[in-house]
């Protein structure tokens, strides 16, 4: 995480200016990041879950459709692989320069 993923909420929430706090979710603007819930609504959720449920990763809409585990594993696999063979240039480098 940083600043610039919470730049939004900083302006929006800042404590100097409670009075100029706005939503930018709405069911018209569904990828509005902040909502505002009065207590009552808090308190009816079951255990008052704070789960953002209006949030929603679009990647993820289509869980029936997602390919076969041993697919996702080698492409896990694959990206661990390229990670790693990312760190060793890496050290090839810091190690070159330090001869």
């Amino acid at each position: 995480m940083r600043q610039e993923n919470l730049e939004e909420f900083i302006e929006l929430y800042n404590g100097k200016k409670t009075h100029k706090r706005g939503e930018t979710w709405s069911e018209d603007n569904e990828d509005g990041r902040w909502c505002k819930y009065s207590y009552d609504d808090i308190i009816t959720r079951d255990k008052t879950s704070l789960d953002i449920f209006w949030l929603k990763d679009k990647s993820l809409t289509d869980l029936d459709n997602l390919p076969d585990p041993d697919i996702l594993a080698a492409e896990i696999f694959e990206n661990i692989e390229a990670g790693l063979n990312s760190f060793r240039e890496i050290m090839e480098t810091i190690n070159g320069e330090a001869e």
